[in-house]
């Protein structure tokens, strides 16, 4: 996918996740069960979970953009528009997909059985995922572990920070200036820190579903307090290019070079590395000692 195709998608996207439901995985085969399973996933999310909960070796393959982690076995599926001949040809026994609709009712009527996820709308629903994946793929003890010591880490990690009730933010999901408010699930991330989001006046009806896109003019007058680019892999910038935009050197992030690089892949994706996000938080907080 081009840089300008994912450019355009992402909003879209994250806005369609919050909207659709997921097909809810069927039964739960122990571990005999599924010794000799076959797994094809689809959504890089659930790759990621699936590899974490010690699943990974019964994948035989993940869509183009399931690159994390590096053993995973990246082919030219499209998750985007997923190809039902392309998925069966690996002979899953098990797909992991985001949202499945029709696409799930054709792999379902070959035989073949699908877990769909949708996005979260708080932590606890990346929990939940967690632990059904656990139980369809028969490594329930080992997702519970795994969710148990992402809460003890994300816990110890809001408590190392300081107090950040002094400081707004403001969350780039691309160039053009979309962001998050604090209704969506990247914005409950901050609001565990206490920050104040810029961007909640600009969908105080919830008509952008969380997903506003600002202006320069209102980030100029809102003036946060630290900026979060979670366009560095999709859009190439950088503190070097907010900075460069027209008007942008008068904000107090630019000024005081609280410009934060964040990894688009890491920020988008809700599974075991949602404990990397919030220690890329909490890091930024402890350095500059949480004051406004």
């Amino acid at each position: 996918m081009t840089t300008a195709t994912r450019r355009a998608f992402r909003p879209l996207m994250l806005m369609l996740a919050l909207t659709l439901v997921a097909a809810a995985c069927s039964g739960t085969p122990d571990d005999g069960q599924n010794a000799g399973q076959r797994i094809v996933s689809i959504s890089p999310t659930a790759t990621e979970m699936v590899f974490a909960i010690g699943a990974g070796d019964r994948v035989v393959a993940v869509d183009q953009f399931s690159y994390y982690p590096a053993e995973a076995p990246v082919t030219d599926l499209d998750g985007w528009n997923p190809n039902i001949e392309a998925i069966a040809s690996y002979g899953p026994d098990l797909v992991l997909m985001q949202t499945s609709g029709d696409v799930g009712a054709s792999l379902e009527a070959l035989g073949i059985e699908v877990w769909a996820h949708d996005a979260p709308f708080v932590f606890d629903d990346v929990y939940v995922q967690i632990e059904q994946l656990g139980a369809v793929t028969g490594q329930a003890d080992e997702a519970a572990a795994l969710v148990t010591e992402m809460q003890a880490q994300i816990d110890d990690l809001v408590a190392a920070a300081p107090d950040a009730s002094g400081l707004s933010f403001y969350h780039e999901l691309d160039n053009t200036l979309y962001t998050v408010t604090s209704s969506t699930f990247i914005g409950q991330v901050y609001g565990l820190f206490g920050l104040t989001n810029v961007a909640d006046p600009a969908d105080a009806d919830g008509s952008a579903w969380g997903y506003p896109q600002l202006s320069d003019e209102y980030l100029v007058d809102a003036d946060p307090d630290i900026i979060f680019l979670a366009d560095t892999l999709c859009c190439g910038q950088d503190a070097q290019t907010v900075a460069a935009r027209p008007g942008w050197n008068q904000l107090t992030a630019v000024q005081t070079g609280r410009i934060v690089e964040l990894d688009d892949d890491i920020v988008s994706r809700w599974g075991p590395r949602l404990v990397d996000f919030i220690a890329a938080i909490s890091g930024v907080l402890v350095s500059i000692g949480a004051t406004s």
